[in-house]
């Protein structure tokens, strides 16, 4: 059975929730719109207050998810994981309690909406009325949710969160947040009686009651431990991120809302909270754990910039897909690019752990536009070369280059800077191999006769000489003789009558079969016949313009169930699944293998990187592959 007040009123009504706020809108839009003034400005006060509430919470976890700013400063070494996010989903309910609450309060008291805007004595009647009321009140209900009924039944929710982060800060049950009105509603309240309210301490107060909360579940610790050297009698007035992460550890101690004094008086401080905060503040300054795995990704475009976790956490964790409401957000993400391309270098996006080993995902700071400008091309490669050198210098062991990083037009496939720097430690892999094996397991034993455009490319070499062995016709979709004449000499002898060149679409029309490696339109898809499905190793992916075929999605694998901290996707896999160019740089790490996997694809190899993949746990996603035997 539920517990009384466990349960949000309003949980099963997802986004429409927002409607609560419906009512305050409405009133200002009339007054604006009706009655060319104003009026019941509390109305729009409580709006912006929850705007600004919800900006807040948002640049904390914006934040606290940019890793290139903040990994070496992380308390909790762990990701947060999918699990957390999807409990945390909801985590802004008790701004809309507090709005609906604030909204009784001003009807009840019309008199609210003639306060002032500044009465300094209404900071300091705030200021005195927290510390006496607010603080032990909070103090002594938190150690009382930690007994065994109401812990077990309401506050164990809040625990539930493995990670702090800026969101678990409100995650918690209608109970709490109930009490929580009472804290926070006192000093307003008692300043407001008191005759020295005003809109702005009203504002200070919520948000900086929001800040510091915030503060206190970031993760990463932002106050430095010399200002405690300096001013000792400060640390019992404001608590650390370090501190208020002990208490998600142990439960135990340091039970305060913001000022440690009462876990003091209280003998619930932990002994050694300062000596643990003073030990994270001053390793800030050095690397950290180094990673074993490095996945070095680009930037697609515009509206894919947006699907990293510093921007919305919500929308990373969940499929990349164009979403509307998010063109305002278009000119930053213009302008950030232009920024990115005059002044940047490559940085940490992603991190998760698989098997005790941590494995990252590096950013190029270019977007895919830029790697087809030919004055960039030096530029790009020269990040990705610093970035090869620079997981060479911490001691990464594999580092796997992500769709354009390893164009061959661009480097080679990566040879450029194998042969550049022969005494590489590092292994560069462009995971080709397995992308191959990913795409020629989709296709289905009784098939003879596929439909191949970029069929000259590294990948599309590579799967026509293996198709070619297994006596499926490649219909190869190529202007240039020379190319196709030069794949083919490598068949077998006996195969090679398998490779067909043809030079138009039309020449497909009957086959049912396509393997898209090159973009192509509409138009050119039009050629393929009813019923025919696009397998596809380009990006970003064709459009799916046939409601009469089916289109595969980009080659990827779906990563081993021991993974740990995992909480983005990458692109537009789903969750858990990367892709088969980063899985191939997985299975290279996690197999030892000590050579560079660059250039062109090693047909023979395909069946061991295959065999490999599997063997560790890595599992192929399509559906088609899953109905089929996972062997080749």
């Amino acid at each position: 059975m539920v517990a009384p007040l466990s349960t949000w009123p309003w949980e099963n009504l997802g986004l429409f929730k927002y409607l609560l706020y419906g009512p305050l809108a409405a009133k200002v839009l009339y007054s604006w719109i009706y009655e060319d003034t104003l009026k019941d400005l509390w109305c729009l006060h409580i709006l912006l207050i929850c705007a600004l509430r919800g900006l807040i919470h948002q640049l904390w976890s914006s934040y606290g998810s940019m890793l290139f700013l903040t990994r070496n400063r992380r308390i909790k070494q762990q990701g947060v994981d999918f699990k957390q996010i999807d409990r945390e989903w909801d985590w802004d309910n008790f701004i809309i309690l507090q709005a609906l609450l604030a909204s009784m309060a001003c009807l009840i008291f019309p008199s609210l909406d003639g306060l002032p805007l500044w009465n300094s004595k209404g900071f300091i009647a705030l200021f005195l009325l927290h510390v006496t009321i607010s603080e032990p009140v909070y103090y002594w209900a938190h150690r009382v949710f930690h007994e065994s009924y109401l812990f077990t039944h309401y506050h164990s929710l809040h625990h539930s969160s493995p990670v702090p982060h800026p969101f678990t800060a409100g995650h918690a049950t209608f109970l709490e947040h109930l009490v929580l009105c009472v804290v926070i509603g006192i000093p307003m309240t008692g300043s407001v009686l008191m005759g020295y309210g005003s809109t702005s301490m009203i504002y200070s107060y919520v948000l900086a009651f929001d800040f510091l909360r915030c503060l206190g579940h970031s993760n990463v610790e932002v106050v430095p431990h010399e200002i405690f050297n300096k001013l000792p009698f400060l640390r019992y007035l404001i608590h650390t991120p370090t501190y208020h992460s002990l208490h998600h550890t142990e439960m135990g101690t340091n039970f305060c809302l913001f000022m440690p004094l009462f876990d003091a008086m209280g003998k619930t401080l932990k002994s050694n909270s300062w000596q643990i905060h003073e030990k994270i503040s001053s390793d800030s300054a050095k690397y950290g754990r180094v990673p074993d795995f490095v996945f070095l990704a680009h930037v697609v475009d515009i509206t894919s910039a947006m699907h990293v976790p510093f921007v919305f956490r919500s929308f990373s964790s969940i499929p990349f897909s164009t979403r509307i409401f998010l063109l305002p957000l278009w000119p930053i993400t213009f302008m950030v690019m232009l920024i990115m391309w005059a002044w940047s270098k490559t940085f940490l996006i992603t991190f998760y752990n698989l098997r005790g080993r941590l494995h990252q995902t590096w950013a190029v700071p270019r977007f895919g536009f830029q790697y087809f400008l030919p004055f960039a091309t030096d530029g790009i490669n020269k990040h990705i070369e610093e970035a090869i050198l620079r997981a060479d210098r911490m001691g990464v062991k594999v580092i796997s280059l992500a769709a354009l990083n390893k164009n061959e037009a661009l480097n080679g496939g990566g040879t450029l800077f194998v042969d550049k720097h022969p005494d590489l430690k590092v292994r560069v892999v462009h995971g080709n191999t397995l992308t191959a094996a990913v795409i020629l397991n989709e296709i289905p034993k009784d098939v003879k006769e596929v439909f191949l455009t970029g069929a000259t490319s590294k990948l599309g070499r590579a799967i026509a000489l293996y198709l070619c062995r297994r006596r499926v016709r490649v219909l190869m979709l190529t202007l240039s003789t020379e190319r196709f004449q030069k794949i083919q000499k490598e068949a077998p002898a006996d195969c090679q009558n398998y490779l067909v060149q043809v030079t138009k679409y039309q020449a497909a029309q009957n086959c049912k079969t396509w393997i898209v490696g090159k973009w192509i339109t509409p138009r050119e898809q039009s050629w393929a016949p009813s019923g025919a499905h696009f397998h596809q190793f380009v990006v970003p992916p064709i459009l799916a313009f046939r409601r009469d075929c089916t289109y595969g999605d980009l080659a990827a694998m779906r990563l081993p169930d021991d993974v740990e901290g995992l909480g983005s996707c990458e692109y537009t896999m789903e969750r858990g699944v990367v892709h088969a160019c980063h899985a191939g740089g997985v299975v290279h790490k996690l197999e030892g293998w000590t050579h560079h996997e660059v250039g062109a694809i090693d047909v023979d190899r395909i069946d061991l990187v295959w065999e490999a993949a599997l063997k560790h746990g890595l599992r192929p996603v399509s559906s088609t592959v899953n109905k089929q035997d996972n062997s080749l």
